[in-house]
């Protein structure tokens, strides 16, 4: 698709869970973590924590572009499902910081003790396989760019 509402489908994937492994790239070096996520639907972005000594973090403030997906374990072939996206990550500033906080500590409301920096990635590509629609089904979407 070429606009910017995800689809249906997608948006319940991504809604389902709450794990997603995200990669950084910098001068050839690559790295990945896994973070807890909250999905802002309307605004096609994944909300998590982290801290700024991460080496991702610090990867992340040198390139902001990153890559990623999201799985279903499963060995059957006919139901697997994962989900791979582009995206752009930003620290969330204080002006929309509790607005983002309170979504996040709904999904898990252990972090309120966690003293970490909220982090928002701004998704512009996905592609979600789907074997239940047929082996190797595709939903691709791309954000659209505005004039």
């Amino acid at each position: 698709m070429s606009n910017n509402n995800i689809p249906e489908r997608v948006v319940k994937f991504i809604n389902q869970h709450h794990v997603a492994t995200i990669a950084t790239c910098v001068d050839s070096e690559s790295w990945c973590f896994n973070c807890f996520y909250a999905f802002v639907e309307s605004e096609g972005a994944l909300i998590f924590t982290s801290s700024t000594d991460t080496k991702h973090i610090k990867m992340v403030e040198k390139n902001p572009i990153v890559s990623g997906s999201i799985v279903l374990e499963t060995k059957i072939v006919g139901k697997i499902r994962g989900l791979q996206f582009v995206g752009e990550m930003q620290k969330v500033e204080n002006t929309e910081n509790l607005k983002y906080r309170l979504k996040y500590l709904a999904k898990f409301p252990f972090a309120v003790i966690v003293n970490s920096d909220l982090w928002i990635l701004k998704l512009t590509e996905l592609k979600m396989t789907d074997n239940r629609l047929g082996f190797g089904t595709k939903l691709e979407w791309k954000k659209s760019v505005e004039s």
